[in-house]
């Protein structure tokens, strides 16, 4: 894995590949695809509170409640500018709509709601755009040093802003994942290794927004290891470290405001299988517009150039994504296909590579070189 020291001679793995082995890999490849159209359905619900199929009365109760999730994160940031204390607010509101409260989890870390609370929401947008512009410069520079990308900027910064586009609207600006997903973009364009500072403070902050960038943190400190980077690696570990401390402070505070009487939340293990990754894809992107049996294949096609991109962002968007996506077929219900939101904004880069890989997937299995 000579690529993970930044010594990649060719950035596509397969142009040089035996005829059977590439083969084996288009048909993996339809299979794959091929699976995601007769999995795929019709989602519940997206954040635009559009879906694929059609203008329904369902389609209506899904997007009140889409609305009263963002009112439910709007009111407790209002309580806590008021001078509330977080939990109190998070827990009557959360209890008041019907949310369950238990276990802790299922209360969000506070410092979303702080954030807020102090900036309002002209504050949060300009926040959100000074963010967007950080993403995208380092984005700039990651690609102009990554083998096979430099031709690549200006589609990638495409695919980047489309990734990214629910960031535009300010009423999503409440959602935690949004802002960790865009943290974590910006953790992955600024990591090198050997110079990882900007990385870790990037990811640390999405961390202490939502829990489920943790994957995220434990990735980079196993790329770490494997490097023999030994200081990197501590560092990431203490970021572990103080990741657990914060969450049972988190958890304990909640507690205090639960009662045994509240409902307890449904298994959040439900093993959707291969749906489960392809409808959160579909429903946090532009794909959400596109029937399900359209949606389903197109979301899995930037895994293809993300496999192919023999680079150190090559190898870790990879094992990242796909990482998530295999998240997201174990864990989580359909109602929270927010969770993709974490790696949205990176997904769609993919999609730059993916031509020629094809390309070279192609003539390989028919012998040509």
């Amino acid at each position: 894995m000579a690529w993970l020291n930044g010594a990649a001679p060719d950035w596509c793995r397969f142009a040089n590949w035996p005829r059977g082995a590439a083969i084996a890999v288009l048909a993996a490849f339809a299979l794959l695809l091929g699976l995601a159209v007769v999995t795929a359905r019709p989602p519940a619900r997206s954040p635009s509170g559009m879906t694929s199929s059609g203008p329904t009365a369902a389609r209506a109760a899904e997007v009140a409640k889409r609305d009263e999730d963002l009112r439910l994160y709007d009111r407790i940031a209002e309580r806590v500018a008021a001078g509330d204390n977080y939990y109190r607010a998070a827990v009557e509101e959360q209890r008041a709509r019907g949310f369950p409260v238990r276990p802790g989890l299922t209360v969000r870390l506070p410092t979303l709601a702080f954030m807020t609370a102090k900036l309002g929401q002209p504050g949060m947008i300009a926040l959100a755009a000074l963010l967007g512009l950080a993403l995208l410069a380092a984005w700039w520079r990651r690609l102009g040093s990554e083998p096979g990308a430099g031709d690549k900027r200006l589609v990638c910064m495409l695919l980047l802003v489309i990734g990214s586009s629910l960031a535009l609207k300010p009423q999503y600006l409440v959602l935690h994942e949004l802002w960790a997903g865009l943290l974590l973009s910006l953790s992955f364009a600024l990591h090198r290794p050997g110079k990882w500072i900007g990385a870790w403070v990037a990811a640390a902050l999405a961390l202490a927004l939502r829990e489920l960038a943790l994957p995220f943190v434990l990735l980079m400190g196993a790329l770490a290891l494997w490097r023999r980077d030994w200081r990197e690696a501590v560092a990431w570990a203490v970021l572990v470290g103080l990741f657990v401390a914060g969450m049972a402070l988190h958890l304990s505070q909640a507690s205090q405001f639960v009662s045994p009487e509240d409902p307890e939340s449904p298994a959040w293990l439900v093993l959707r299988g291969l749906r489960g990754w392809t409808s959160n894809i579909q429903l946090n992107s532009v794909l959400q517009y596109l029937p399900a049996w359209l949606a389903a294949p197109l979301a899995l096609l930037p895994l293809i150039g993300w496999v192919a991109w023999r680079s150190d962002a090559g190898v870790f968007g990879t094992l990242l994504h796909s990482g998530y996506g295999l998240f997201f077929m174990l864990a989580g219900r359909d109602n929270n296909f927010y969770w993709a939101l974490l790696v949205i904004p990176t997904w769609f880069l993919g999609l730059a590579f993916m031509p020629r890989a094809l390309g070279d997937l192609a003539r390989a299995s028919l012998g040509k070189t």
